[in-house]
């Protein structure tokens, strides 16, 4: 099955070994599914909470990866409520909600595993100038981090871990590559939405300069 750009670039982001893998709002499992051949010695976990979406996958499992059927486990259940294994290396991928309810997430997860090694890769459809600052708030650092274009919509994918030592920031650092048009593309138009923004509301104050400080340190406008 050929994945999207977005979750190609999430599954080349797994370049390392972890015990268990759980692909969170996994919809029909692509991502998962995929891991199962280039993470051959780790369990993945296919977590959504739709009943229907499980039992199919959980079906279509049986009948194309029953070979390794020790390597995966399809849960119906809460993102909230992950079993993490606090004593394995565990990866969650998060992808394809929104900003609000990703963060949430997060959170309910760091709050049942506080002392445990906790490494996310994330990619929000929205307000990705608010997740990153609640990260940053809980104590996450950057492992890596990538822009991409895909039909028409931009995707910030972040990995980020509670044991990593690069700071991660709210804007990006290690993503912009502002020689590539749509960066420049995505940039200017994280410009004019927030100064749109803070005409509008008092909440966001100096977020936008935070973006223009970074287009013109890059030199390229």
């Amino acid at each position: 099955m050929k994945l999207s750009s977005r979750l190609d670039t999430i599954k080349n982001k797994v370049t390392k070994h972890y015990d268990h893998i759980w692909d969170c709002c996994c919809d029909h499992g692509q991502l998962g599914t995929a891991l199962l051949a280039s993470q051959p010695k780790s369990v993945i976990h296919f977590v959504d909470v739709v009943d229907g979406l499980m039992i199919e996958l959980e079906s279509q499992l049986q009948k194309h990866a029953s070979n390794v059927s020790s390597q995966w486990q399809v849960h119906c259940m809460d993102v909230a409520n992950l079993p993490i294994v606090s004593d394995k290396k565990n990866l969650i991928i998060i992808a394809g909600v929104g900003g609000d309810l990703l963060i949430e997430l997060v959170r309910s997860i760091q709050l049942c595993n506080q002392d445990s090694e906790l490494e996310f890769i994330l990619c929000p459809v929205l307000h990705h100038y608010k997740v990153r600052t609640e990260l940053i708030d809980m104590g996450f650092g950057l492992v890596s981090e990538t822009l991409i274009k895909e039909n028409k919509r931009f995707y910030e994918i972040i990995h980020v871990s509670n044991q990593a030592a690069i700071p991660l920031t709210n804007i990006g650092s290690e993503m912009w590559d502002l020689s590539d048009v749509n960066h420049q593309e995505y940039l200017q138009k994280a410009i004019s939405h927030y100064q749109r923004i803070e005409e509008n509301s008092k909440g966001m104050n100096g977020v936008s300069d935070l973006y223009l400080r970074l287009r013109n340190s890059m030199l390229l406008f």
